[in-house]
């Protein structure tokens, strides 16, 4: 889960596999696998760089292979 901030300052966590896609419109609109948008006051930056910490807390950050990587098959 990531703490994000809804446009009228209120705090809420989401769970990052849930998102589909994250767009600046300017503000940045998180799109669910459902198709709910939510839009946070957050930049797509930083919920970009949030979603990474929690791949990295999880042990699913990716550094250690690359797609195609033969290593891993």
């Amino acid at each position: 889960m990531i703490r994000l901030m809804r446009l009228n300052g209120e705090q809420f966590a989401l769970h990052v596999f849930k998102i589909e896609q994250i767009q600046s419109y300017p503000d940045t609109t998180i799109t669910l696998i459902n198709g709910k948008k939510i839009v946070v006051k957050n930049s797509e930056e930083e919920v970009i760089e949030q979603i990474h910490s929690f791949y990295r807390t999880i042990g699913m950050h990716g550094d250690d292979f690359e797609v195609g990587d033969s290593s891993n098959e």
